[in-house]
């Protein structure tokens, strides 16, 4: 069998930063066969400058949602945006499937291998299926009035069987999964986490403090976005605790949890969320962040609690750029503390076990199959290698 050799200035082998003395060897087919000490690997080694890393994993995309780069202004805050996207999502479908596949592109480009994406129809399923980034489909429901509960519930599942139907991986890899607490209604929240085989979940959490607000004591920003929708929620009661406190724990045994933005999370929210022992994974999307609110999540705070962190690009609604990348060269302008093995891991490896995909990709481990990427030492540039 032919195989294919690289060894680099560093390499990361999805956990650690080796240095130029290992070379990883892998079948020409891109499956990993062993890392190496150079006095072991024989001739034929491909040498390059920067650090070799498995492929990228974005944990948090809105695909269906790349038609609307530029549209919307930057600063809006999270209530006008949400509002925007719902009012001015809708465009011709040609339109739609161009920008979907120029958006895949861009991901391939810059390294990304798997994807967790955000499906409120199905119009990224054509360019899913040409199979050349593996990805988790969350088909999210949403309804804040509990008299449509059960319309939302069965237009996500009409969603959701389309993606069972033609799209399918060696693991499962389709959800039904709540928008946000401020948008699913309590008897929503039921059918969700109740769905026969919904194992992996998502959602968005705290993303602006108007969440708590509505929470704590029903008011804020949302309530005007309520009002602009039309939405009657007179039904609605407080809980007196902040948004995370008031929803995890609808979230039953043996349900992973991707919690997206955490911008608004704070010590008793990540003490609570401990405490419930519940398997949770914090997704942070700084670019989006910074593109709708300008502001970021207290990141050393998630550190410092040993939280399970992992990386997203969110939609091009909300971002420039889907660039895995990007966003850890904006974690670390704002967080220098974060060192180079911390945010790899993020990207790689702790991406793919909260996707459950860790038995594919995300580290280079003996039957892999994860991509190799080059990226320059001081991780602002990337390019695919295999």
């Amino acid at each position: 069998m032919a195989y294919k050799k690289f060894r680099a200035t560093q390499l990361f082998d999805g956990y650690n930063l080796l240095d130029d003395q290992h070379v990883l060897i892998t079948t020409k087919e891109g499956v990993i066969e062993n890392i190496v000490a150079v006095s072991e690997a024989g001739d034929d080694v491909e040498q390059f400058s920067g650090i070799l890393s498995p492929g990228f994993i974005n944990c948090h995309c809105h695909l269906e949602l790349s038609h609307m780069k530029g549209l919307i202004a930057k600063g809006t805050g999270l209530v006008d945006f949400v509002f925007n996207v719902i009012s001015q999502r809708h465009f011709p479908e040609d339109e739609i499937l161009q920008a979907i596949e120029k958006a895949e592109n861009e991901m391939l480009d810059g390294g990304i291998v798997a994807v967790g994406d955000i499906c409120n129809n199905t119009l990224t399923l054509p360019q899913k299926n040409r199979g050349r980034i593996y990805y988790h489909n969350f088909i999210e429901a949403s309804g804040f009035n509990p008299h449509i509960a059960d319309l939302r519930f069965e237009r996500s599942l009409e969603f959701f069987r389309e993606y069972a139907k033609h799209y399918s991986l060696p693991v499962e890899s389709n959800s039904i999964v709540p928008h946000a607490p401020y948008s699913v209604a309590n008897e929503l929240w039921e059918k969700i986490i109740r769905f026969p085989g919904n194992h992996l979940m998502t959602i968005h959490n705290q993303e602006t403090l108007a969440e708590d607000e509505l929470f704590l004591g029903g008011t804020g920003d949302f309530l005007r976005l309520y009002e602009k929708m039309g939405i009657d929620i007179s039904f609605f009661k407080p809980t007196a605790k902040s948004s995370l406190q008031s929803y995890l724990l609808k979230f039953i045994k043996n349900q992973s949890v991707i919690l997206v933005h955490n911008v608004h999370t704070t010590e008793p929210d990540l003490l609570f969320a401990k405490e419930t022992g519940k398997k949770l994974v914090w997704c942070f999307c700084p670019n989006a962040n910074l593109y709708i609110s300008g502001q970021l999540p207290a990141v050393d705070l998630f550190i410092k609690h040993d939280c399970e962190i992992v990386l997203g690009t969110d939609s091009l609604a909300s971002n420039d750029q889907l660039s895995i990348l990007e966003e850890i060269k904006t974690l670390r302008n704002h967080f220098p503390g974060i060192t180079a093995n911390q945010v790899l891991s993020w990207a790689t490896i702790n991406g793919a076990k909260a996707l459950q995909m860790e038995n594919l990709l995300g580290s280079f481990e003996k039957g892999k199959r994860p991509g190799v990427i080059l990226c320059d030492d001081q991780l602002s540039r990337a390019n695919r290698l295999l």
